[in-house]
């Protein structure tokens, strides 16, 4: 893929962010910071990704405060002319509370923070996160970090239909219904994924799959 310029989100509490700047840069892609409050020219970045951490310290809920940040009126803007954007982590929760992703994540069935590496099965091609370096089926095997990780929705079965589960878990560490790990929009350009691909970047990490996300079709 030719390179890009990646906005990637700065919040309050946010501790992911330079591990996506790095994930990015080392796939030859230009990152640039965008401030959780402001608003930005979405014609400047061609790709998006909220990072992981604990945005506004996971006060009230998780995710629930940053969906309310300037900078989000501005990636609902994006989304809307297809701007591909990743949620990882409390990224995919931040999606999940401001609308641009369905269902919600919820605290985990053991009621603890839970830090282990996690494999996971890709339910659906993404052409815009992955793309062709991943088939239906893949399985890889990355690190998780939340609390409230367990997806829920009352429309299960229709997200299935329409082939907006993205990835599940294999063992289901949550509890997540339907064992879901990450999930789509229809149109698939935006994408939620609770696992932490950035830190599976490189040998010594453990695991250089993870760098496959900052690929695409696209």
């Amino acid at each position: 893929m030719k390179s890009s310029v990646v906005g990637i989100v700065r919040f309050p509490g946010t501790n992911c962010d330079r591990d996506v700047w790095e994930a990015v840069e080392a796939e030859g892609h230009r990152a640039r910071w965008l401030w959780h409050a402001d608003l930005f020219d979405v014609r400047s970045v061609d790709r998006i990704i909220l990072a992981g951490g604990f945005s506004y310290g996971d006060y009230l809920r998780a995710g629930a405060l940053a969906a309310r940040s300037p900078v989000m009126r501005s990636i609902q803007e994006a989304a809307a002319r297809g701007t591909p954007v990743l949620g990882i982590c409390n990224g995919f929760q931040i999606l999940c509370e401001v609308g641009l992703l369905p269902g919600a994540l919820v605290l985990n069935t053991s009621m603890k923070f839970i830090d282990e590496w996690a494999p996971i099965s890709l339910k659906a091609t993404n052409r815009y996160w992955g793309g062709s370096h991943f088939s239906k089926g893949t399985k890889l095997n990355l690190p998780i970090a939340h609390a409230e990780g367990r997806f829920y929705t009352e429309n299960l079965q229709e997200l299935l239909d329409r082939n907006q589960v993205w990835w599940t878990y294999e063992n289901n560490p949550n509890g997540s219904l339907g064992s879901v790990a990450g999930v789509m929009n229809r149109e698939g350009h935006v994408a939620g994924l609770m696992s932490h691909p950035e830190r599976a970047v490189a040998e010594w990490m453990g695991c250089e799959q993870g760098k496959l996300f900052f690929k695409s079709d696209v």
